[in-house]
């Protein structure tokens, strides 16, 4: 087996898949800011994929410059339908396997499958060890402290790397936490200290200032709801670790960047409904920009590229024109 993580520059740097936003079309241009990045899929059900369900096939789609980085994440709760979906994961030609033990998410975990599957750990470790045989490519797992506290934490993770995961990402909160309160990063450190595969810390960064403060002894970071808004933050923290200048993206630069993504979005989908869909993108992405509010109400009311191009260059004009005043 390769494990690709041997071969990526460290820290590892990886965007949190987040469904809805993390599409091939934005993971291309993340990439394309910093070549580094470890892109994972959309959450992808194992039943679906072994049936072959086309929107399923679509959700694992991706294009040449994601490759040597890229993995498909898994979801599900049976050992022989994740063997089969992992086959075909193998025979798409993903670098790797994530297995999520980690999505919240009621509908999810009242099926007994994301996080669910840390309340049931014995079977969690027959899983992974029959996928790890049946594969060749790695096999990581994205997961919480635990599903109501931590207690187990290092318990499970000892057990995981036992049967054959190759890397670990870890959220700093437990499922009966959701997105409320502050990330344990302590736990994460603890597990790094006491595992000797790569692990990978996540939740509330949202700066490079972040990172100089949580990495610690982690082998890398794992980065979502801030790359929305800026996904020039992994360059700039790749950039930060070499020692080299910290820039921040100019309006131009910013602007390029969504007119691209857009014309990705709608290369193979209806123009129509791929703009409308990027409209929630568009709401995270435009903060921060002067007049955003203003910005945003046009945006959300747009349903071709067209449009979408007039009101950005519209916007840089006026904005050239208050910068020179």
């Amino acid at each position: 087996m390769t494990n690709f993580l041997s071969k990526t520059s460290r820290p590892l740097l990886a965007l949190a898949p987040m469904a809805g936003f993390t599409a091939s079309p934005f993971r291309q241009m993340v990439r394309s800011l910093e070549p580094s990045v470890i892109l994972v899929s959309e959450l992808i059900s194992v039943e679906a994929l072994r049936r072959k369900h086309q929107k399923t096939l679509d959700l694992c789609f991706f294009e040449k410059i994601e490759k040597n980085f890229f993995g498909i994440q898994l979801f599900g709760n049976n050992e022989n339908s994740f063997c089969e979906a992992g086959k075909i994961v193998e025979d798409l030609g993903a670098d790797f396997i994530d297995l999520n033990f980690g999505c919240p998410a009621p509908k999810i975990i009242n099926s007994g499958n994301g996080s669910a599957l840390l309340k049931n750990p014995k079977a969690a470790i027959s899983m992974i060890e029959k996928l790890v045989y049946t594969v060749k490519i790695p096999v990581t797992i994205k997961m919480r402290l635990g599903f109501y506290d931590d207690k187990d934490i290092l318990e499970n993770t000892k057990n995981f790397e036992s049967a054959g995961v190759s890397a670990i990402f870890i959220h700093g909160r437990t499922t009966k936490q959701k997105f409320s309160g502050i990330s344990n990063w302590e736990k994460i450190y603890l597990v790094k200290k006491n595992l000797n595969i790569p692990i990978i810390g996540n939740g509330d960064i949202e700066s490079i200032d972040d990172v100089k403060q949580k990495i610690k002894n982690l082998d890398g970071i794992m980065i979502g709801r801030a790359a929305l808004k800026n996904p020039w933050i992994f360059s700039q923290i790749r950039n930060f670790f070499y020692n080299k200048k910290i820039s921040e993206p100019t309006l131009e630069q910013k602007l390029k960047f969504f007119k691209n993504y857009v014309k990705l979005s709608i290369k193979n989908k209806d123009e129509k409904i791929a703009i409308i869909e990027l409209r929630k993108h568009l709401s995270h992405f435009i903060r921060g920009i002067p007049n955003a509010s203003i910005f945003r109400q046009k945006l959300m009311q747009i349903t071709c590229y067209s449009k979408l191009e007039k009101i950005f260059n519209l916007f840089f004009r006026n904005e050239q024109k208050e910068a020179s005043s």
